[in-house]
């Protein structure tokens, strides 16, 4: 039977061979490792020909992969309105030739406070977001956009902000829990008390049965007096993976999983592997990932 999470990396393995390469490469080189998942990372632009997308799609069904995409980084819902439609374009591009390959979810960074107040901001992106979703309906296009708690204190992506977003149908958090970590600049946010309040309040903002469908980024982290400064390995940080994953078991918690250290498939087996160790899975009681 499946795990309650499918592993996987943001991006292809770091050792995917050569040939055939590329994401179809990577579909195939992380199913033979075990791996079920896997974010196309189209942080640098969305540069992918539609012919392109249905390889991929293809691969990934044959392989029992679930697709997501990492958005461009350039993605902004605060920007000055002159800017908006282009970086508007970003996320509907992702969405578009996301959904042409397969991916049910597309993840983006929501941008900057620019030193204006929350509720400012938000009153600002909120309908922006909701554009973009009525335009992904109103074109067919199912997927969810996944605004990610982030990091850097100076950026839109606390686990507030993410929840206020998802206030709009179509638009559901993912969860970086390193981030989260990080953004706490002094060292909290890293004990099973403190993410199973995480998961509580995500649960009453957005429905208990959201917890079996989440969609996770994490990796080991440095941080500093404003948050993220980089990703790291797991045995480098000082993140504490064991009370996420048991929090996340004791919620009886499932979906998507997704490494973004270093070592992307290294550290993915390791979570996966220590997620079989404290949740006992491996039998024949679980639930159908997602």
């Amino acid at each position: 039977m499946p795990l309650s999470f499918r592993f996987g990396t943001v991006g292809s393995p770091k050792a995917t061979p050569l040939r055939p390469g590329g994401t179809v490469g990577g579909i195939q080189y992380a199913a033979t490792l075990g791996l079920q998942a896997l974010e196309l990372a189209w942080v640098q632009g969305v540069r992918v020909r539609a012919a392109t997308c249905l390889e991929i799609r293809a691969a990934a069904e044959e392989h029992g992969v679930a697709l997501s995409v990492h958005a461009p980084y350039y993605i902004n819902l605060n920007a000055e309105d002159g800017k908006w439609p282009r970086l508007r374009q970003y996320l509907m591009d992702a969405a578009h030739f996301g959904n042409l390959a397969g991916a049910t979810d597309i993840v983006f960074h929501p941008g900057s406070y620019f030193g204006r107040p929350v509720d400012a901001v938000l009153e600002k992106i909120l309908p922006r977001l909701q554009g973009c979703v009525d335009a992904l309906r109103a074109d067919g296009n199912p997927v969810t956009l996944r605004p990610e708690a982030m990091g850097k204190t100076a950026v839109i992506g606390s686990l507030d902000d993410v929840l206020a977003l998802a206030q709009i149908p179509g638009v559901v958090p993912c969860l970086d829990f390193a981030h989260l970590h990080a953004r706490a600049t002094d060292g909290t946010m890293n004990t099973y008390a403190e993410w199973m309040q995480v998961l509580a309040v995500y649960g009453e903002a957005i429905g208990e049965q959201s917890l079996h469908h989440l969609h996770i980024h994490l990796s080991g982290i440095a941080y500093g007096p404003k948050g993220e400064r980089n990703h790291l390995t797991m045995e480098e940080a000082d993140l504490d993976i064991r009370a996420i994953l048991q929090a996340l078991h004791d919620t009886r918690a499932g979906g998507r999983l997704l490494c973004e250290s270093p070592a992307l498939e290294v550290d993915a087996l390791k979570f996966r592997d220590l997620w079989l160790e404290v949740s006992g899975e491996g039998g024949s009681r679980h639930r159908q990932s997602k």
